[in-house]
């Protein structure tokens, strides 16, 4: 087993290592170990080999030069990643190929290239393609492997009313337009409604600055022209509308010069210390209030981001709370299913495909965007918390383990330790 000291031994040595295969402008060629057999000097780039239909693959990453040394990450399908040096290692017939700091992989299951490194964007997230995701309408769809197939036979898959599919391609073939999802299956595109994902996203805060945003939850909410209902309301804000707290009084906050709302229409955030887990002046770490579904990220005392969420339905306890307590991020991953399809004795089934920007904290409980629901600022989920997805990519770029270029998921290192989150 590797030791935390040796870990970071090792990564102070990856980490130079990398740094001086680049120096300047000049690219030096891959290194190898003494005595052993070079390397093409040639060679730029390390990309997963083809399956037997040659199909491209990915890249399974570990910490060190064997396969004991723990998982490191995943790339995404057809990324080639840069080719720093070579290493013996146990687990691999071959060698051990370094791709980055703290990065290697198995030349049993990848091969070099003198290519470039290239990094391909995925086809199904939720930046620039909210749009791509959609629900099966209530009959149900079937899925075909291929356009053919779905011309000429029995679908490979049937997929129930309300479960949900990203589809990355559409093309119309015989008059029919079908969509691709990112699972590669085929659906008739009239058989889809599309998901209409919240664009709601929360507030940076400025550098010294306090928590004085608040967001109305109700769907139209009095606005008084004192701290008091009595009298007829001033004005009315919508729902998810932001307002700038000011003052507290009893069940009223001002939010303007002579504006003043009941604060149970409100989703106040509220300040808090950092817990004894964050230990440096500076450190990142996420704080989610359960009582008021919001969260703040902070540097260290600073909070420098605020937002929704919605947090587990089920009591402290149960399979759908969301656990009160410290954590830690333990992997990070760009997108993935969510469903449970498996567990027979239940009568309803859900099925959610390409969750973007998931934050594994507690087990199976995580950040993640949603594009199912806008019910932010109220409990909702079956544990995990839900963020719009602009705020989830925007906690997701915020925390460690960072995501290099051409990955889709990454676990924390002894110098990329899991973000701390905190649930209170």
């Amino acid at each position: 087993m590797t030791t935390p000291a040796r870990l970071g031994a090792l990564a102070l040595a990856c980490v130079a290592t990398t740094a001086a295969a680049v120096r300047a402008d000049v690219a030096l060629p891959p290194w190898t170990e003494e005595l052993d057999v070079s390397v093409p000097p040639s060679a730029r780039s390390v990309v997963a080999k083809r399956d037997e239909r040659g199909q491209p693959g990915d890249l399974q990453l570990f910490v060190g030069p064997s396969r004991q040394s723990g998982i490191r990450g995943v790339t995404g399908v057809g990324v080639s990643l840069p080719f720093f040096g070579a290493k013996r290692g146990s687990g691999c017939s071959g060698r051990w190929w370094l791709v980055g700091p703290l990065a290697w992989t198995c030349s049993d299951d990848a091969d070099l290239s003198t290519d470039e490194p290239r990094v391909l964007e995925r086809g199904s997230l939720a930046d620039s393609t909210l749009a791509a995701y959609f629900f099966v309408k209530s009959e149900g769809a079937s899925a075909f492997v291929s356009l053919e197939s779905a011309e000429n036979g029995a679908p490979d898959r049937d997929l129930e009313g309300g479960w949900a599919v990203a589809v990355i391609e559409q093309r119309i073939a015989d008059g029919e337009r079908w969509g691709r999802t990112s699972h590669g299956l085929w659906i008739a595109m009239r058989d889809l409604a599309p998901a209409q994902p919240s664009r709601v996203q929360g507030e940076t805060i400025a550098q010294g600055g306090r928590i004085d945003v608040a967001w109305v939850l109700a769907e139209h909410a009095s606005v008084y022209s004192a701290p008091t209902i009595k009298g007829k309301p001033a004005g009315v804000r919508d729902r998810f509308e932001r307002v700038e707290v000011r003052e507290h009084s009893g069940a009223m906050v001002r939010v303007g010069e002579s504006s003043w709302m009941l604060a149970r229409d409100l989703a106040v955030p509220t300040s808090a210390s950092p817990p004894a887990e964050v230990t440096a002046p500076a450190e990142r770490w996420i704080d989610i209030d359960l009582a008021n579904q919001t969260l703040v990220a902070y540097e260290g005392t600073q909070p420098v981001y605020a937002t929704l969420v919605s947090t587990g339905r089920g009591p402290q306890g149960s399979d759908s709370a969301t656990p009160a307590g410290v954590h830690r991020i333990w992997v990070k991953m760009i997108a993935t299913d969510m469903d449970n399809i498996e567990r027979g004795e239940l009568e309803a089934h859900y099925s959610l495909e390409d969750v973007p920007y998931v934050q594994f904290f507690d087990g199976a409980v995580g950040l993640h965007g949603t594009y199912w629901h806008h019910d932010f600022g109220h409990v909702r989920s079956h544990g995990c918390v839900n963020l719009t997805p602009l705020d989830a990519r925007w906690i997701f770029a915020f925390t460690e383990p960072h995501l290099p270029p051409g990955w889709v998921a990454a676990y924390p290192t002894a110098l990329d330790a899991g973000t701390v989150v905190r649930v209170r």
